[in-house]
């Protein structure tokens, strides 16, 4: 039994090793290497860590940065999102009508749970899935995640300024205030002996590549922080806003006099904080049940979204195939207008051959996002075949006279 226990965990092991054989991890580690390294040689070069206190403040900080985004990041990672148990279903069997069910994990979907089609499993307080940690951002995470975030453009911000101090000094070792006519030795690197690591036109190369990746990174990181922390801080993720904006849309269009209240915010941004964010760094709650605001029933949330799950099967239309499709993102073959508005999305593209079926739930001009309609049910593993397709390869199905029209015909009537 030991032996089949150590197999199994060394499989689990395996599994999630595997999640750093992703473009994502490599790209995010790869930045992460690059900037440590060459902010590392650089502050050796401008400011020797060895011969004076804030030399050494300096090199231990930077250090820091890198120990403690590369903890975030795999924690991140690796500890994931924390998964809907296979085949959950609530306590009171009267509850099940409020939720929905998952044909996949055999489950019901708790409470601000999700089905994740990149990790195939529902996952708890779901935000999003991020390629850059090949993994979710969910209910165990969500703190890690936020504080890579943060510390990822500190400490890009903190190794640019070496990058650049580094390269100013070594070109131009004295400057001079001209109205003063006082030189200032502007290196702090200058030692005797020279320093070990020449600063030639490689060096100089590598610290201006650098340069661009910190700054790159300090704006495309910050920007999510700075969602992630509006999100936290009304106790919502990123999929919930979506919802809230779907049922005020939904309430509008159909003019139905509800009032629709968003049960987890708390009312006070600090409480909405400690829901993430706690001392013994493990998130408040179980994922399963949560703190309500007042006047808020448990299936709040849930019943909306099974109402705008069935306001979507009414304005979904059916769509027959006219032309084949790949699936490729952007198809050479489909014109040029479908091939340049591409959505911008990692959601799947959906492979048609003449003669399918569609039901289309939402569009762009010249892109369509559905379900393939197959005859015999969801295929065996439960899955749906869904994805963006190119709004020419079909037409409309016009189910009262058995014929089809495109949409540009429709328009020319």
């Amino acid at each position: 039994m030991g032996v089949l226990d150590s197999l199994i965990t060394f499989d689990i092991l395996l599994r999630e090793l595997r999640r750093l054989c992703h473009w994502g991890p490599i790209i995010a580690l790869g930045v992460i290497i690059i900037c440590s390294i060459v902010a590392v040689l650089d502050s050796i070069l401008w400011y020797w860590p060895l011969d004076t206190p804030g030399g050494s403040l300096n090199f231990l900080t930077l250090i820091n940065w890198t120990v403690m985004i590369l903890y975030n990041y795999f924690n991140a990672m690796f500890i994931g999102p924390g998964l809907v148990p296979v085949g959950w279903k609530p306590e009171k069997s009267q509850d099940r009508m409020f939720l929905q069910y998952c044909k996949v994990c055999q489950a019901y979907k708790a409470p601000r749970s999700h089905h994740c089609r990149k990790c195939n499993r529902c996952v708890m307080k779901m935000d999003h899935h991020c390629p850059w940690i090949n993994n979710c951002c969910g209910h165990q995470n969500h703190a890690s995640f936020t504080l890579f975030l943060l510390l990822a453009p500190l400490g890009c911000i903190h190794a640019a300024y070496i990058f650049i101090m580094t390269m100013y000094t070594q070109l131009y070792n004295k400057v001079s205030f001209g109205w003063s006519s006082v030189k200032i030795d502007m290196s702090m690197s200058r030692r005797d002996p020279a320093p070990i690591i020449p600063f030639g036109i490689s060096a100089f190369a590598a610290s201006l590549f650098a340069l661009g990746l910190a700054l790159g990174t300090t704006i495309a990181v910050g920007m999510l922080f700075f969602i992630q922390m509006k999100v936290i801080l009304r106790n919502k993720t990123s999929i919930e806003s979506w919802i809230e904006e779907k049922a005020k849309d939904r309430i509008q269009y159909y003019q139905t006099g509800e009032t629709f209240i968003f049960p987890y915010d708390l009312g006070s941004r600090w409480k909405n904080f400690k829901q993430v964010f706690t001392w013994s760094g493990s998130p408040e709650g179980d994922g399963m049940t949560w703190r309500l605001r007042e006047g808020c029933h448990i299936y709040t949330l849930t019943v909306e979204q099974l109402k705008q799950k069935a306001d979507k099967r009414v304005r979904s239309v059916r769509y027959r195939a006219v032309e084949d499709y790949s699936g490729a993102c952007c198809p050479l073959t489909k014109g040029v207008r479908t091939f340049f508005t591409t959505p911008c999305t990692e959601e799947p593209r959906l492979v048609l051959h003449k003669e399918e079926l569609v039901l289309a739930t939402r569009g762009l001009k010249h892109w369509m996002y559905g379900d393939k309609i197959i005859e015999n049910g969801l295929p065996e593993d439960g899955s749906r075949m869904r994805g963006w397709f190119p709004r020419r390869c079909v037409v409309k199905c016009v189910s009262d006279t058995g014929s089809d029209q495109s949409d540009d015909e429709k328009k020319t009537r």
